[in-house]
């Protein structure tokens, strides 16, 4: 417990100083300097005309004093621009295509077929089957005729 008080002591003894060196400086950085003040030597007009001699230039402004009208400078003058895209010349036109016949189906019913394709595949399976036992059944009779006629004649 002792250690940590004496941390805390520590640490405001340091914010202490630190506060009293920065309240030092800004007094210091306030305070004018006392070689600074005018001497009165005769110099006061060269320090006067000082603030006069600073010339104010006006590029977007056009002061409405004469006398600052002379300090008015003329507009920039910008480079001339070359555009670049202007220069190569334009590509010859090719022979246009319509852009609907790209986006058209090769064939009109294909989205049909693709909904229907399974069920198609299904009766297709089914016709088969069906064909199939026709032709059986046709089989069937063909040879139970054959074998009336051969029974028949057989007698």
């Amino acid at each position: 417990m002792g250690s940590d008080e004496e941390s805390i002591e520590q640490s405001v003894a340091s914010r202490r100083e630190r506060l009293l060196a920065l309240r030092a400086a800004q007094e210091l950085s306030t305070a004018p300097e006392p070689d600074s003040e005018p001497k009165d030597n005769g110099d006061n007009e060269e320090d006067e005309e000082q603030p006069q001699q600073q010339e104010m230039k006006f590029r977007n402004y056009v002061p409405h004093d004469k006398q600052l009208q002379e300090g008015k400078l003329a507009p920039a003058v910008l480079p001339k621009f070359e555009d670049p895209v202007d220069a190569v010349p334009p590509p010859e036109p090719e022979a246009k295509e319509d852009p609907f016949l790209n986006i058209a189906p090769k064939k009109p019913n294909w989205d049909l077929r693709r909904d229907v394709q399974k069920k198609l595949d299904k009766l297709e399976k089914r016709t088969l089957k069906a064909l199939y036992q026709l032709m059986v059944e046709q089989e069937k009779q063909k040879q139970s005729a054959e074998g009336d006629d051969t029974n028949g004649t057989a007698e």
